[in-house]
Parts: structure tokens; C-alpha cells; sequence
């Protein structure tokens, strides 16, 4: 099955992109929890974290450095970067995929 993610790497769906290469997609997300939010997806279709496999190493590597580059590009002293996994902790699209939030002060998780 196609997820929504999909449709908008291929173009299918349209987005705010913010980032693009061969391997990661980056772009705003249309029901922002902060004035800076942005999804940081892997075009590689994972299910979650928790499908994540050793080949997949360097392309969270480099998610990780592009989330660097777009909180900088965004003038983000500070800034969170969470995944959910699962129906059970918020997932609701079943596509790896990093919130970038900043902008604001964030309150604490705990």
C-alpha cells in the first residue's frame, strides 16, 4: 500500500518542500504543533523506527545531519526532533518520519 508520504515524494500529493536529495525529503507540515515544524522523511518507505534494519545506519546518519542543516537554514537556537512508532505512541502515518519543532519554547515531555 501506498502511504501518503509516497504520493507526496513522488509529487502526487502536493507540499511546502523545504529539503530534497537522493535519499531524504524534507517538507512543512500542514498541521504545525510549533512555528517551525517539519516532517524529515527517509524516501526509503520504513514502516518505523522499529523497522529499522543495520543497512539502514547511514541513512539515519544523514537524516539526522539534514535535520542539523534545515534547524540552522531556520535560525533554531534550539529545537526537538521526535519519531513516534506505532498506533499506541501517535504514528499515524506508517512512514518513518522526524518532526523538527522549534520556534518557540517547547515544555517538557515528562
Amino acid at each position: 500500500m501506498t502511504t501518503l508520504f509516497e504520493k507526496i515524494i513522488s509529487g502526487e500529493v502536493p507540499c511546502d518542500k523545504v529539503f530534497e536529495n537522493e535519499r531524504v525529503f524534507a517538507f512543512k507540515d500542514i498541521a504545525p504543533q510549533a512555528p517551525v515544524h517539519i516532517l524529515i522523511i527517509p524516501k526509503k518507505p520504513i514502516e518505523n523506527i522499529a523497522a529499522v534494519t543495520q543497512e539502514d545506519q547511514a541513512l539515519l546518519g544523514e537524516i539526522l545531519v539534514v535535520a542539523q542543516k534545515i534547524a540552522k537554514e531556520q535560525n533554531l537556537e534550539s529545537f526537538r526532533l521526535i519519531t513516534n512508532s506505532g498506533r499506541g505512541s501517535g504514528q499515524e502515518v506508517f512512514h518513518l518520519h522526524f518532526h523538527l519543532l522549534g520556534g518557540r519554547q517547547l515544555g517538557s515531555l515528562g
